[in-house]
């Protein structure tokens, strides 16, 4: 279900962009205010844009988020306060027992409220998951915490 509504996320965004520069191009006086004059088959090619602003929708969650392992030798309770660190310096706010969100309104929005990111204790280290561009710059900035004594 989550993946689905995520993906529903996705196409209103895509579609609500590509509307805003085609309007923005209609309104400048750049492409024609008809739409059979502006597409070359008119609507017909409207419907093949959101056909695949569709699929394009209904493939990105799959690569969008991800999960990323964290190898932390000993106890995961001593990692707790470089792990805190860690994500407020990224911008990360706690939002419940292992979860934490974006500071950043503005980040939240165009993450389209998808902006958290979950630190699960597992065996040898930690396992982070959710979207895949924020996961990376906060598992690298825990992993050199880790790294450095």
């Amino acid at each position: 279900m989550k993946y689905l509504v995520r993906a529903l996320k996705y196409f209103v965004q895509i579609s609500l962009i590509m509307a805003l520069i085609l309007g923005a191009l209609m309104l400048s006086g750049v492409i024609s205010k008809d739409i059979n004059v502006a597409f070359q088959k008119g609507w017909t090619s409207v419907g093949y844009i959101a056909l695949m602003f569709a699929g394009v929708s209904a493939f990105y969650p799959l690569f969008g988020y991800t999960r990323r392992r964290i190898v932390a030798p000993g106890d995961p309770a001593e990692y707790r306060s470089l792990i805190q660190e860690a994500f407020r310096d990224r911008g990360y706010l706690p939002d419940g027992e292992g979860a934490f969100r974006s500071a950043s309104t503005w980040m939240r929005i165009t993450r389209l409220w998808e902006d958290r990111i979950t630190v699960t204790p597992i065996l040898g280290g930690f396992e982070l998951e959710g979207l895949a561009r924020d996961l990376a710059r906060v598992a690298s900035s825990i992993e050199h915490r880790i790294s450095t004594p």
